[in-house]
C-alpha cells in the first residue's frame, strides 16, 4: 500500500512521517508533492491508496486537488490536515470525498487512526471492486453462450404451433424490434477438408470459435445479421441475417474469402428462403438443411447450396439392408477375399448411382451400424462381447472425403472391410478366434503407439468388452495391456534417445506421453535406467 503526503511547508511533512509506525499500517511506500499541481503531476504516475492533503496551499489548493480527484475517479482515500478550523473547508473536504478533517498540530494517535480507518475503507471497496470485476468477467463468459442458446431456441420454437417471441435481450442488442423477415444460412463444419481437419487438429471448438469470429466480423459491419453456434446440432453454425437479405450472395462472398484468409480452407453452406420473422425461421432452416443434405456428394459442385438445386435422393436410393445376408455369409465365411467380393458388389451398385447424397450416406451409416448391432446381440449369447451397448460409430462423414470434399468410395471400402473383417475374427469362423483378435489388437497397438490408446478405444474398435480384452490378452501375449504398449514405447524411445539434439520432453512426446516425467518412471520401469542414463552409455 502506498501513501501521498501533500503539503507546502516541508517539515510538516518529514514530521507526519515520523509520527506514524508506518511498517505496522502495511504501508511501504510514502510520495510527497508541495503543492496540489505536483501531487496531480505524481497520481499521473502512481496510485496511492491514500492521500494526506493541507487545505491551503500556493497554486492548486487541497479543495481544488479533492475536486480533481473526484472528477478524474480517483478511488485513493482522502485525509485533510489543516490549520484553520473553517467549517467552508470542513464541508468542502467532506464534499469531494475526505474521510477526516484533522487540526495542527497533529496528533498522532488521531492520525493513526484516520489512517487504520482509511486503509479499512479502500480495502472493503477494493474487494467490492474485485468482485464486481470478477462478476463482469463471468458474465461476459456466459453471454456469448447465453445469446447462442437463445437463438438456437428461438428456430426450435419456429417450428411449432406456438408463436416465437423474441427475448428482450436480443431486442435490445441487436435493434429488432421493427425487424420483419429473415433469411437462415447453415454454415457445416460436418464435411471438412481433410487439410482443415488435420490443421485444427480435430479441435472442433477451436474451429467453430474462429469461423464465427469472421463471420461477425462482417455482419456486425452494418447489423445485417448475427452468426452462431447451433446448439441443437453439433456441426452447424447458423448464420442468420435479417437486414440486406437481396444481398446474402455478396455477404457469403465476403466471408468465404475472410474464411480463405485466415482459416485457408473452404466450407459448404446451405441457403434458406426468406421469411417472416421470427416465426419463419424454422421454414427458413429446414430449407437450408434441405439443401445441404441433398447436395451430390460425387460432383465437384458449388460450395452454396439452394434446395430448389437439389435431387429426389429417393429415386437413387441404395439399401445397405438389401446386401445384408451376401454381407453375413462373407463374414461368417471367415475368408477375407469373400468379404471383399461382398463389399465390392455393393460399391458396384453405387458407383452406378449418378447422384449420391449426404442424406444417402447417413442412411447407409444408420443402416451399417444397426447390421452390426444385431449381430453382435446374436454373438452375444454365445461369447463375451459388449451387447448392452451401442456399437461404435464408423468414420464420420468429414473423413470419407477426399480433397476435392467429393464423396470416396476407396475410403467407404476400407471402412465396410474393416468392420466386416473385425466381426469374421468375432465369429472364430476359419481359425482361433481369440488368438487371432489378440493378436490385432497388439498390432494396432504397435500401429499407433504415439497417439493416446485406453483400453475403451481398443473396446470400441474391436468390439469386445474391456474385461475380457484385459483378460485374454494376458493369456495370449503373456502380459498386460499396457505394460505390452508400455514395452512398444519405451522400445521406440530407446532408438530415439540416439539422437542427441532430441530433448527427453520431446522423445516422450513422440512415443505417446504428454508427461515427461511419467514417461521416465515407465521407461525405468522396464529399462531399469532413467533415460538419460540410458543415453550416457
Amino acid at each position: 500500500m502506498n501513501i501521498l503526503i501533500v503539503d507546502d511547508e516541508q517539515h510538516v511533512r518529514e514530521a507526519i512521517k515520523l509520527l506514524i509506525d508506518w511498517e505496522q499500517l502495511g504501508i511501504h511506500q510514502i510520495f510527497e508533492a508541495d503543492n496540489g499541481d505536483s501531487a496531480i503531476e505524481l497520481l499521473g504516475k502512481i496510485q496511492p491508496e491514500i492521500v494526506i492533503t493541507d487545505m491551503r496551499m500556493p497554486s492548486r489548493d487541497g479543495v481544488e486537488l479533492l475536486a480533481w480527484m473526484k472528477e478524474h475517479g480517483r478511488k485513493s482515500k482522502s485525509i485533510v490536515i489543516s490549520g484553520y478550523d473553517d467549517f467552508h473547508l470542513v464541508r468542502s473536504s467532506m464534499k469531494y470525498g475526505g474521510q477526516d478533517y484533522l487540526l495542527k498540530p497533529i496528533d498522532p494517535e488521531q492520525l493513526t487512526e484516520a489512517l487504520q480507518k482509511a486503509k479499512l475503507s479502500w480495502e472493503q471497496e477494493d474487494q467490492a471492486r474485485r468482485l464486481d470485476q470478477q462478476r463482469s468477467i463471468e458474465i461476459n463468459q456466459i453471454k456469448p453462450v447465453y445469446r447462442d442458446k437463445l437463438f438456437s431456441t428461438m428456430i426450435s420454437e419456429a417450428g411449432s404451433d406456438a408463436q416465437v417471441t423474441v427475448p428482450a435481450v436480443l431486442k435490445g442488442e441487436f435493434g429488432l424490434e421493427n425487424v420483419e423477415q429473415c433469411q437462415v444460412i447453415i454454415l457445416s463444419t460436418g464435411m471438412l477438408a481433410s487439410q482443415i481437419s488435420r490443421k485444427f487438429n480435430g479441435n472442433r471448438d477451436l474451429l467453430t470459435f474462429c469461423l464465427i469470429n469472421v463471420c461477425n466480423e462482417i455482419l456486425k459491419q452494418n447489423n445485417s445479421g448475427f452468426a452462431f453456434r447451433h446448439w441443437n446440432s453439433d456441426h452447424e453454425i447458423i448464420i442468420l441475417l435479417w437486414h440486406r437479405l437481396t444481398e446474402w450472395e455478396a455477404l457469403l462472398a465476403l466471408i468465404t474469402g475472410g474464411i480463405l484468409n485466415s482459416i485457408h480452407g473452404r466450407f459448404h453452406y446451405g441457403v434458406g428462403q426468406a421469411q417472416p420473422f421470427p416465426n419463419g425461421l424454422f421454414l427458413s432452416y429446414q430449407a437450408a438443411r434441405t439443401a445441404l443434405k441433398q447436395r451430390n456428394l460425387l460432383a465437384e459442385s458449388s460450395y452454396i447450396h439452394r434446395s430448389e438445386q437439389g435431387f429426389t435422393t429417393g429415386v437413387y436410393s441404395l439399401s445397405i439392408a438389401s446386401y445384408e445376408e451376401r454381407f453375413r455369409l462373407a463374414v461368417w465365411s471367415g475368408k477375407e477375399k469373400d468379404i471383399e467380393t461382398a463389399v465390392e458388389s455393393f460399391l458396384d451398385a453405387a458407383r452406378d448411382l449418378p447422384a449420391i447424397s449426404q442424406e444417402q450416406v447417413e442412411l447407409w451409416r444408420f443402416e451399417y451400424e444397426s447390421m452390426l448391432s444385431r449381430w453382435r446381440q446374436d454373438l452375444a449369447a454365445k461369447q463375451e462381447v459388449q451387447a448392452s451397448s451401442e456399437p461404435p460409430p464408423g468414420l464420420p462423414l468429414f473423413l470419407l472425403l477426399d480433397e476435392q470434399g467429393r464423396l470416396s468410395l476407396e475410403l467407404c471400402r476400407r471402412e465396410l472391410m474393416n468392420g466386416l473383417t473385425v466381426f469374421a475374427a468375432l465369429t472364430g469362423a476359419g481359425g482361433n478366434k481369440e488368438h487371432s483378435i489378440m493378436r490385432d489388437i497388439a498390432k494396432y497397438m504397435e500401429q499407433h503407439y504415439n497417439r493416446e490408446v485406453t483400453l475403451q478405444d481398443i473396446s470400441e474398435r474391436f468390439y469386445l468388452s474391456r474385461e475380457y480384452i484385459s483378460r485374454r490378452f494376458k493369456q495370449e501375449m503373456g502380459e498386460n495391456v499396457f505394460d505390452y504398449l508400455g514395452r512398444i514405447r519405451v522400445e521406440k524411445a530407446k532408438l530415439l534417445l540416439q539422437n542427441p539434439n532430441l530433448k527427453i520432453a520431446q522423445i516422450a512426446e513422440m512415443v505417446g506421453y504428454d508427461d515427461d516425467k511419467y514417461f521416465s518412471k515407465v521407461f525405468k520401469k522396464f529399462e531399469g535406467q532413467s533415460p538419460n542414463q540410458y543415453r550416457k552409455l
